[in-house]
């Protein structure tokens, strides 16, 4: 699932030249606070014994504090893909976001 969602959003990205990726500075102070808080409330939620992961449904690589990759590659895919579509939108409706150049 979340092949399909890089997937189904990188054309977005090459054919409307949305420049996500060129702006890395920007990408990752939208994803970093994702990141810090979902992961943290994982590790917490583990630690306290409220949440796991079924091994059977996981590649089997699992970070420190117990979560597996794909948890953390989910906190980025999924904030990838809604920034993707948000700027595809932006871009086909021409609809400005606050931040452009004057």
């Amino acid at each position: 699932m979340l092949a399909f969602c890089v997937l189904g959003t990188l054309p977005l990205e090459l054919v409307l030249h949305l420049g996500v990726y060129r702006r890395l500075r920007r990408l990752a102070l939208t994803l970093l606070p994702v990141l810090v808080v979902f992961v943290g409330w994982d590790l917490y939620a583990i630690s306290r014994g409220q949440w796991r992961f079924d091994p059977a449904q996981t590649l089997g690589i699992v970070l420190p504090g117990a979560l597996p990759i794909e948890e953390l590659a989910f906190f980025v895919v999924v904030p990838l893909a809604a920034v993707l579509t948000l700027e595809a939108v932006r871009a086909v409706r021409g609809w400005p976001l606050g931040d452009e150049p004057r």
